[in-house]
């Protein structure tokens, strides 16, 4: 059994401790939000956060978040209006077949957290690792700056 936060509740989970996390919320704790892209690290589709930091859940192990904070796609935004990041994408039509996008929000949301006012080359370096067969970059990198606008204007009370 591993207990840990999971999208802001108390979660315990019955499953095996190396059973990959990606996994672990997707057949145990029903949240088919976050996707199988490789199983390697390398596409980014998995991307969750553990304790605010994006993280890979393919490869990491559930009984490593025991008494962590995890963030899915569902969780992102839960309890307040959508993410920034949920209306920057859905305002500049950014997906196209959509199936790595839960990872590509996850990651941007992680970096607006940490740099409210990314230039180009810090949404570059930070978005590396998440991969779009469909070739939305540009439309990520233009969202991202949109959403960073948008928390702007919200914490200004606009």
């Amino acid at each position: 059994m591993t207990e840990f936060i999971l999208n802001g509740n108390p979660a315990k989970l019955d499953a095996p401790a190396e059973m990959p996390l990606l996994w672990a919320l997707r057949d145990v704790a029903n949240l088919t939000g976050t996707k199988f892209g490789c199983g390697l690290a390398q596409c980014g589709a998995c991307t969750v956060h553990v304790d605010g930091n994006p993280t890979r859940a393919c490869i990491t192990p559930l009984g490593s978040v025991a008494g962590k904070r995890v963030t899915t796609i569902e969780g992102l935004g839960a309890g307040s209006a959508e993410h920034a990041v949920q209306r920057a994408w859905q305002e500049l039509n950014v997906p196209q077949c959509g199936y790595c996008q839960a990872g590509q929000l996850m990651s941007a949301a992680a970096l607006l957290a940490r740099n409210p006012a990314p230039a180009d080359a810090d949404i570059d370096a930070a978005m590396a690792g998440n991969l779009c067969r469909c070739g939305t970059y540009v439309r990520i990198r233009a969202a991202i700056h949109r959403a960073a606008q948008l928390a702007r204007e919200t914490a200004a009370g606009g």
